[in-house]
């Protein structure tokens, strides 16, 4: 395992990027009772392909906690959100950091995190929270997250292959 090397510069960024995710999962986003659309994952994937699974977890799920804690919507905290802010960071982070970012790569980790991860945890913290009623929204939640998988795709694959975002991310890597 390699040791993480922080500097004022990598803390820093970690800094800006996560207030960056807070302010697009918080005040850039549309939000209904049981669907959420953002690009928060936009500073997510930054954090994976910038660190290692475990600091980009953390950060990814220090985000969330502090999000819900700053601006609470719908009721109390509910840690669950937070564990799968938290595993969203290890699995991005595991397929993206010190990797090769091609579009199967990139499709595999969108459909994973999505489907096999948000969708079904965050449907079971609903129900949790809620109970039965989250089954009728299913399907919005459903169509909702695969078109925002594809869009996931679509512009991770394309900022990943933008000459300015490789010199930086060559720049900032730890």
């Amino acid at each position: 395992m390699e040791k993480q090397v922080f500097t004022t510069k990598t803390i820093a960024l970690m800094g800006v990027l996560m207030a960056l995710r807070i302010v697009l999962s918080q005040f850039l986003s549309i939000t209904t009772g049981f669907v959420k659309i953002s690009f928060f994952f936009i500073p997510v994937v930054i954090m994976a392909i910038l660190f290692g699974p475990i600091v980009a977890g953390s950060a990814n799920a220090l985000c969330d906690f502090i999000g819900a804690m700053l601006f609470p919507a719908g009721g109390a905290y509910f840690p669950g959100f937070t564990l799968t802010a938290f595993l969203a960071g290890i699995i991005y982070s595991s397929f993206y950091h010190k990797k090769d970012l091609t579009l199967t790569r990139i499709i595999l980790v969108n459909v994973i995190v999505t489907f096999l991860l948000s969708l079904p945890l965050n449907t079971l913290w609903l129900y949790m929270m809620q109970g039965n009623a989250v089954f009728g929204f299913l399907p919005a939640r459903i169509i909702s997250s695969s078109i925002m998988c594809v869009i996931q795709v679509f512009i991770t694959y394309s900022m990943v292959n933008i000459r300015v975002f490789q010199k930086q991310i060559v720049k900032f890597s730890v």
